[in-house]
């Protein structure tokens, strides 16, 4: 597919969107790939290009990729899809300021101002004021990380209309309700009806976890500006008891259980990559046996090329195929550690042959695709130069 939409390009190569109305079109988009077995390819170019001049098809695309022209064309491809109810989402952003000039992440933590003046910390004297100003931008090694904080804590004074004087410092009682609001959505829970409260408040939930790393930003942002913590032990002790609270409430709706894995995603899944290519030969063998095997992904994968340990993680001598009584081909695979072997103790699985998903043939295909030492991964790949690499987590899922 080829799009002068670069955002569209993103998302659909992704497979996944910020929002939520767009991870369920793209929800249906691969429904319909899983379906009819095919692929959908994006390419970028500029929206100037005339559309007659786009290639119709060039390698790598087969006869099971679509080729769209441009951006336009791509919701006449869909229009045959069932409509599905579609959240009422609000777009939440800053309303401009000028004291929240547009910079960067990292130089929010300064930048960002509020009309009050700090009390003084130092004498009236510009060189001991540079020499301030020098260790308060020192004595945070990485503020990338508080953007996020802050740009979240102005969402909630815009949204409750909180004036600029409120905002820096800020009282216990407004971090207090940024907090509450923050980890809540009552468009999802019957509090909203018990109560008989008004859901045109947008929200956007984040985790508990997270939103202790966020009341740090604005921590840090108040001693930054020069103001005293906004926090005391003891406010501090109040946000941690409602935290906890709205924590064992929406603990279900934070970490939702992910929809099943099914054939027709496998298909879907094994008709994109090339099994003859031994980065896919070992994606594929990972997606099969982890289905088959009913393993976690961190089963499958390590967290990087340092983190492999043969103690804990399968290496190829951990398989072992064989032939049962009835003649049918086997797999057993002995599991070094699990969460519920005792330690040191081995866990095997078995399989048996299962048609044209079967991880007893991908790990055959992954064998003659890449040959390696019985101490190796079991589920690894090798570069460009022929070094044997694991195949970690993120990188699989790129």
């Amino acid at each position: 597919m080829t799009s002068d939409n670069a955002g569209v390009v993103a998302v659909t190569n992704k497979g996944r969107s910020h929002s939520k109305a767009t991870n369920l079109t793209l929800k249906q988009i691969f429904a319909l790939q899983a379906l009819n077995g095919v692929r959908i390819r994006t390419d970028w170019f500029p929206h100037h290009i005339a559309e007659s001049s786009i290639p119709t098809a060039r390698p790598p695309f087969g006869e099971n990729d679509i080729i769209i022209a441009s951006a336009h064309t791509i919701s006449h491809q869909f229009h045959s899809l069932p409509a599905q109810p579609q959240p009422e989402t609000q777009s939440l952003s800053l309303n401009p300021s000028p004291f929240r000039p547009h910079c960067r992440a990292d130089q929010q933590l300064y930048l960002w101002q509020g009309p009050n003046t700090p009390p003084s910390t130092t004498i009236t004297h510009p060189v001991i004021e540079h020499l301030a100003s020098l260790a308060t931008r020192a004595s945070l090694c990485d503020t990338r990380n508080y953007g996020a904080g802050l740009h979240k804590f102005h969402l909630f004074c815009n949204i409750f209309s909180i004036p600029e004087t409120d905002r820096l410092p800020a009282a216990f009682e407004l971090l207090h309700s940024f907090a509450l609001w923050a980890v809540s959505d009552l468009s999802e829970s019957s509090i909203s009806s018990v109560l008989q409260v008004s859901t045109s408040i947008p929200y956007e939930p984040i985790s508990v976890s997270v939103m202790r790393k966020y009341l740090a930003a604005v921590h840090a942002w108040h001693i930054a500006q020069g103001w005293p913590p906004p926090l005391s032990d003891n406010h501090h002790a109040r946000i941690n008891w409602s935290l906890r609270g709205l924590d064992n409430l929406v603990t279900s709706r934070c970490k939702p259980l992910y929809p099943p894995i099914t054939f027709d995603m496998l298909h879907a899944i094994k008709v994109t990559l090339e099994l003859s290519d031994p980065f896919d030969a070992c994606i594929w063998a990972m997606a099969s046996c982890a289905f088959f095997w009913m393993m976690r992904f961190s089963e499958v994968s390590v967290g990087s090329r340092a983190a492999f340990n043969p103690t804990k993680h399968l290496t190829r001598k951990d398989v072992f195929m064989g032939t049962d009584l009835s003649g049918k081909s086997y797999a057993r695979l002995d599991l070094p550690s699990a969460k519920t072997a005792c330690p040191g103790e081995i866990q095997s699985v078995f399989i048996v042959t299962e048609g044209s998903l079967c991880p007893v043939v991908t790990l055959h295909n992954l064998a003659s695709v890449v040959p390696v030492l019985p101490n190796d991964p079991l589920f690894s790949w090798h570069n460009h130069t022929g070094e044997i690499c694991p195949m970690i987590k993120q990188r699989a899922l790129e």
